[in-house]
């Protein structure tokens, strides 16, 4: 499955639509808004497209909370709404138990330049554009139990706009497939790169980015139960090394929230992609992997 609907409108210009919202997952609702928008994002740059317009979409217990918490959620959102160059024409709230928030958004591309999940060609090799982590940290602060650095980092990260690897793979020259990384995880989300190109995706857990911090909250009190799901999801189809690196593991099965993009890449383009994302000031541009011809059931293979 891809990261969004493509709808084709002419010769060159394609429809990109898409549709995310979840709760908060920290206090703090103009962060929330700006984490949730960035996010919603996500998906449009993850298909090499741009986003022109947005609908907000809310559940908010107007009974219980002021309306002003629900109004600095949309003012986080028209933050990042505005930065991507996209206008919201309006949106949607509905009364909930549960403060829930998110976009619906329209973008552009033209068909010769969409990118897909399905395209990457033995020999590509992996560059990922946001550091791991934030499943632990935003759990970890729920609890009261993540350091105030660590989280400020996590949101640094998880509001910054994924048209920065975006821009940067174009500058490059392009790629072969692109994802973003959110809530299957790094290795989730590698696994659908493989299936759908039907090839084997190498990851070297020793090389994985992770949020400064992150790493010591790496344990199982701040697992998520979609970091069990995870794993049982590449159940048959996943392989780890032996000397796989542990860390490295944890986090490729962490869930992220507005994660980066996973480009696959020709290797003769990885230089330049690297030189835009750090021009660009991106959370990461680290090589972690590589693409490899099919391993019988084998979609990942975690090495060290």
């Amino acid at each position: 499955m891809d990261d969004a609907g493509v709808y084709r409108l002419s010769d060159d210009l394609a429809m990109v639509q898409t549709l995310d919202f979840f709760p908060p997952v920290v206090d703090d609702p103009f962060a929330f808004g700006q984490v949730a928008a960035a996010n919603a994002l996500s998906d449009v740059y993850a298909m090499n497209a741009r986003p022109v317009t947005v609908l907000n979409i809310a559940g908010f217990p107007d009974d219980e909370l002021p309306l002003e918490v629900l109004g600095e959620i949309l003012r986080g959102a028209a933050d990042r709404v505005a930065r991507a160059g996209a206008t919201t024409l309006g949106g949607h709230t509905v009364r909930d138990k549960e403060v829930k928030f998110g976009l619906s958004v329209t973008g552009l591309v033209h068909p010769a330049e969409m990118l897909t999940n399905a395209g990457a060609r033995p020999g590509d090799v992996l560059v990922l554009t946001k550091p791991l982590g934030t499943g632990f940290v935003t759990t970890a602060a729920k609890r009261e139990e993540c350091p105030e650095g660590v989280l400020a980092r996590a949101l640094a990260s998880m509001i910054e706009l994924n048209e920065v690897g975006r821009d940067a793979l174009r500058e490059a020259g392009g790629a072969h497939a692109l994802t973003d990384v959110t809530g299957y995880g790094l290795a989730g989300h590698a696994s659908e790169m493989a299936d759908g190109a039907g090839v084997t995706i190498e990851i070297d857990t020793g090389s994985l980015p992770a949020i400064e911090g992150a790493e010591a909250l790496a344990i199982p009190r701040f697992h998520t139960r979609t970091s069990r799901t995870n794993r049982e999801f590449l159940q048959g189809r996943l392989e780890t090394a032996q000397d796989a690196a542990p860390m490295g593991v944890e986090l490729a099965f962490d869930p992220q929230t507005s994660g980066g993009l996973l480009v696959a890449i020709a290797a003769d383009r990885v230089g330049a992609l690297i030189k835009g994302l750090e021009s660009r000031g991106a959370a990461a541009s680290a090589v972690i992997g590589r693409v490899v011809e099919r391993a019988g059931d084998t979609a990942i293979i975690l090495r060290r």
